[in-house]
């Protein structure tokens, strides 16, 4: 009876009686094979693309289990395997080029690297196609804790304008974060080492370092109001005075810029004055509080520092 090959690995499967005197070169060099198999590294350039040898009873580049593409391609290429062949494999896309890498056999489909994807796959051939184990891994949910010091040399990369998901409790709804259709300069964004304080807002140094400051962007107007209260940097009032004189007390410690807005809400501050209360800062460079007696009046206080403390925006 003579000797056989296996299918995939292409071992010399030794028949009783055969190589007498060289069974053990010939089972060394199946060991050796199948060393290659579990844990064997090959560099192949594909400049042109690459057809993977397996050659029977023999160590030949398609059969280590990793695998690293070289060269630099000026189109797209293909990588095969035969047909037969069923096997696991780890690859390393590390092509130059802008242009894509088929990893397949020679019949059936494969596993595509994108024009500017140059990562590491996760493939097996099922003797008929090549399957990306990554793609599948895409549709496939992990619970719990994934901890690791190292991620893809300390960053994970989202592909082709997909959202990073944050689901809710339930998981039945999220909040999603993704990059623009097109970036012409890729950037990063530092967030704050704090919270910040309420109704604070992130802004940018324009080196991508965020930070909180507040709010003066816009007026946050609230309800009417009909006797005294004290204002808020940030907010617009609507004073009705209709039931008589009233005032509005300004912040105790306000920063450079805040913002307060009034407006005379039924016209009676000419009969019931609004008083603007100071509350131990200067108005207009005055240590005094601000009559408003004006009918109709509208008008906004800007703080600018305790010498005048706070200015009308208009006169």
């Amino acid at each position: 009876m003579a000797n056989s090959t296996s299918a995939n690995l292409k071992l010399t499967v030794q028949a009783t009686g055969e190589n007498s005197g060289t069974w053990g070169q010939i089972t060394n060099t199946n060991l050796l094979i199948l060393e290659q198999a579990i844990g064997g590294y090959e560099a192949v350039g594909v400049t042109s693309g690459a057809t993977l040898v397996f050659s029977n009873g023999a160590i030949s580049n398609g059969k280590n289990q990793i695998l690293k593409l070289t060269g630099t391609i000026t189109g797209n290429v293909n990588v095969t395997i035969p047909d037969s062949i069923e096997k696991a494999y780890t690859v390393e896309n590390a092509t130059t080029g802008a242009h894509t890498v088929t990893f397949k056999t020679t019949s059936g489909s494969g596993a595509t690297w994108g024009t500017t994807d140059k990562g590491i796959k996760f493939l097996y051939s099922n003797g008929t196609d090549v399957i990306d184990i990554n793609a599948d891994l895409s549709a496939s949910t992990f619970q719990g804790n994934i901890t690791t010091t190292t991620i893809k040399s300390g960053q994970i990369d989202v592909l082709t304008q997909n959202p990073v998901r944050l689901q809710d409790t339930t998981g039945g709804q999220y909040v999603g974060l993704r990059a623009p259709g097109t970036v012409s300069s890729s950037y990063t964004l530092t967030f704050p080492t704090a919270t910040g304080t309420a109704d604070q807002v992130l802004v940018t140094d324009g080196s991508g370092n965020l930070s909180f400051v507040d709010n003066t962007g816009g007026t946050a107007w609230q309800a009417v109001k009909t006797t005294g209260f004290t204002a808020a940097a940030g907010e617009g009032y609507f004073c009705n005075t209709t039931g008589g004189a009233f005032t509005m007390t300004l912040p105790s410690s306000p920063s450079i810029g805040d913002e307060i807005s009034f407006i005379d809400y039924a016209g009676t501050f000419d009969t019931n004055n609004l008083t603007i209360g100071r509350n131990g800062k200067n108005i207009q460079g005055s240590a005094a509080d601000l009559t408003v007696s004006v009918e109709r009046a509208a008008n906004t206080l800007v703080f600018v520092d305790n010498t005048q403390g706070w200015l009308l925006k208009v006169k």
